[in-house]
């Protein structure tokens, strides 16, 4: 697995996974609103499967 969720991308996945996940243990929204674990778990993996099938990377490139 290369990291391809980099900066604004992760920090946006993480708040909007744990907004929805409080939401649905607080039971404010309906059971989809469990679906927040998947941005989060992107987020904190720095991984998207979605992004290598659509040829997107928003981690920017380390140069040595």
């Amino acid at each position: 697995m290369k990291i391809n969720v980099g900066g604004i991308d992760r920090i946006l996945r993480i708040l909007v996974g744990v907004v929805l996940v409080v939401l649905a243990a607080t039971g404010l929204v309906g059971w989809w609103g469990w679906l927040g674990v998947l941005p989060l778990a992107t987020g904190l993996f720095r991984f998207c499967p979605a992004y290598p099938l659509l040829g997107i990377n928003t981690c920017p490139l380390k140069r040595d």
